[in-house]
């Protein structure tokens, strides 16, 4: 168990609350770009079966192993075909950043349902300590993860999210001068990311951005409900 403890990331016992947060945000991240791919006019994604909200469909699992270790991940790709849309450029970029914000609002309503609970006594009407316990880690699991997956993928970086809505939004002859060094890009973007004492300057200030969201987020429903 102390092995187990080192090699993770994240805490060994709070393991099962960033699994459950991942299934959810994983999923419901693929499953926007796919959605919003074929409401624009590219079937593709969904002649794969990727609008879906099916987990399996879109779990990678090196992605998973390397964000429960290293703290950084990925799922499968939803592949897109641009040239199916009637607006490149536009639908392009509301399809790179649906995925990103569906993780926004999954944080922000994390946020309103654990400050509703604690506003309005559910937890407090709990006697069993351990599942307090339970419904206090799940939530600062599943909000703070969410608002990290919302900012680490809007990195303008290959492989990322971030990275794409920067190719839609530049114009075409530095689209495709970006396209002739993306493979290097991804290549040091992961080293900088793997490289032992970087992810002080690289994941740490994402999630410590993630924790100041939730805090911010929290304190505004806390507010309207009146705390």
């Amino acid at each position: 168990m102390e092995f187990l403890d080192q090699l993770l990331f994240y805490p060994l016992e709070r393991l099962p609350f960033y699994l459950l947060t991942l299934i959810i945000a994983f999923t419901l991240h693929e499953f926007s770009h796919a959605y919003f791919a074929n409401k624009f006019g590219d079937p593709t994604a969904k002649l794969l079966g990727r609008v879906t909200l099916n987990p399996a469909v879109h779990f990678d699992l090196l992605g998973i192993i390397l964000l429960l270790i290293a703290g950084f991940g990925w799922a499968r790709p939803v592949p897109v075909n641009r040239e199916n849309f009637s607006n490149p450029r536009r639908m392009g970029i509301i399809v790179s950043a649906a995925g990103p914000l569906s993780n926004l609002l999954l944080g922000i309503v994390g946020c309103l349902i654990y400050a509703g609970m604690h506003q309005f006594g559910v937890i407090d009407g709990i006697s069993n300590a351990k599942a307090v316990q339970g419904i206090h880690f799940f939530f600062d699991t599943f909000i703070v993860l969410n608002f990290f997956l919302f900012l680490f993928n809007l990195i303008p970086l290959p492989p990322l999210d971030g990275y794409r809505i920067v190719e839609d939004l530049v114009p075409r002859r530095v689209r495709a001068k970006l396209q002739q060094f993306e493979q290097w890009s991804i290549m040091i973007f992961l080293l900088i990311i793997v490289i032992p004492g970087f992810q002080n300057y690289t994941i740490r200030p994402l999630y410590d951005a993630a924790y100041n969201l939730s805090v911010f987020f929290l304190n505004m429903f806390k507010t309207l409900f009146g705390g």
